[in-house]
């Protein structure tokens, strides 16, 4: 796997995750329109952080192809 930010782990290079720490997993699906990239937040994940109308969600993407995402508190930015 290349060390840039953006590359795309396949399921064979998908780091090690303790089983026994998931919660959920869900796929979506992204809509790219001109510059906008939208995607969905799984139902079960939104659920799981707590999620509300009008909440910020933090995206890190680290250079070994791993994203990690956060919900701000409230007053963060």
């Amino acid at each position: 796997m290349t060390n840039t930010i953006g590359v795309v782990c396949t399921l064979s290079a998908m780091p090690k995750v303790d089983l026994e720490e998931v919660v959920h997993v869900e796929d979506t699906h992204i809509t790219v329109r001109g510059y906008r990239r939208r995607t969905t937040i799984p139902s079960g994940v939104f659920k799981f952080m707590g999620l509300k109308n009008g909440d910020v969600i933090r995206w890190v993407a680290t250079r070994d192809g791993t994203v990690y995402i956060k919900k701000l508190d409230e007053g963060v930015e």
